[in-house]
């Protein structure tokens, strides 16, 4: 007696469901749908401090479809750009784009199909938000053609994601930007430029042989280190100043502690020279950082 896989059956469902752009599976690694864990906490937290407690539903809905579709219009407008590196890079071989398992054609046409959901659902939350929504595209475009040009790109990067917390906070109040938002947005710039500069140290030897301006590879590792730690300094600032702005409680304070002890302990496992740890200080520890920074918010609010 044979049985039918409800979840391959739904497996396949989503995977037809895609085949314009390409199978889901190969979408979802394409854009690494795992790493909206990064920017999407600060949106909402933004959105928390604006409202001084639960955003109105409406803008909270259409806010998460904002950044996961502007996160995946930058993600695979960036493996466009980089395709001509990532066939050569030995780490990047196995990417759907270089593979063919997605073409350019598909991704082209993903780009646009997520461009025009980010300005439909920014129309969505309020008039500000439209208005700011292909500039915010064109900045967070911009990223992936820097890395050819200057060493700034992990803070252009940052800043790209530091866009998350304004957004937030737009979206429940859009005629007034005060400091807590402000200085959140350079909490994260600093934080993503960090643990970019880690992870660049994967292709470093690479981005010197092809020309490519990253930390690592133009001023060396010892400097890297020295200027993601620094980063990480300023991050731990930041979040102290966006909680003293905002008048958060003590919950906040206690948050903020245990992110910085998690940001030292990020900088002491990173080594250049061993980069067995380098998934734990890029993903698995800044993948607890952002939501704990939403829960810290909340607590520093209500208690």
């Amino acid at each position: 007696m044979r049985f039918k896989n409800p979840f391959g059956q739904m497996s396949l469902s989503m995977d037809s469901m895609a085949a314009p752009f390409g199978r889901f599976t190969d979408i979802c690694r394409m854009i690494k749908i795992e790493h909206s864990v990064f920017a999407l906490p600060y949106a909402w937290a933004g959105a928390v401090l604006a409202a001084r407690g639960l955003p109105p539903l409406w803008s909270l809905v259409f806010l998460t479809i904002a950044m996961v579709a502007a996160r995946s219009f930058a993600m695979a407008f960036n493996r466009l750009v980089d395709l001509p590196f990532d066939r050569d890079n030995p780490r990047t071989q196995s990417r759907p784009l270089v593979t063919g398992a997605i073409t350019t054609r598909q991704t082209w046409a993903f780009c646009a199909v997520m461009a025009i959901i980010f300005v439909a659902a920014c129309a969505c939350i309020n008039e500000v938000c439209l208005w700011l929504s292909v500039p915010a595209l064109i900045f967070s475009a911009i990223y992936s053609i820097l890395k050819r040009f200057t060493p700034l790109c992990h803070f252009w990067l940052g800043a790209t994601l530091g866009l998350a917390p304004l957004a937030g906070w737009l979206s429940v109040s859009p005629y007034s930007l005060t400091m807590p938002p402000l200085l959140l947005f350079l909490a994260v710039t600093f934080w993503v430029a960090a643990f970019d500069i880690y992870y660049a140290f994967q292709d470093m030897d690479f981005d010197e042989a092809f020309g490519l301006h990253s930390i690592p590879a133009t001023y060396g590792p010892s400097t890297a280190l020295v200027l993601a730690a620094f980063s990480h300094t300023m991050t731990s600032v930041f979040l102290l100043l966006a909680g003293f702005a905002a008048g958060l409680h003590w919950p906040w304070y206690l948050v903020w502690f245990g992110i910085t002890v998690m940001l030292f302990v990020e900088h002491r496992i990173m080594k250049p020279q061993d980069l067995r740890y380098v998934n734990t200080a890029f993903f698995t520890l800044n993948g607890i950082i952002s939501p704990v920074v939403l829960v810290g918010v909340i607590l520093g609010i209500y208690l």
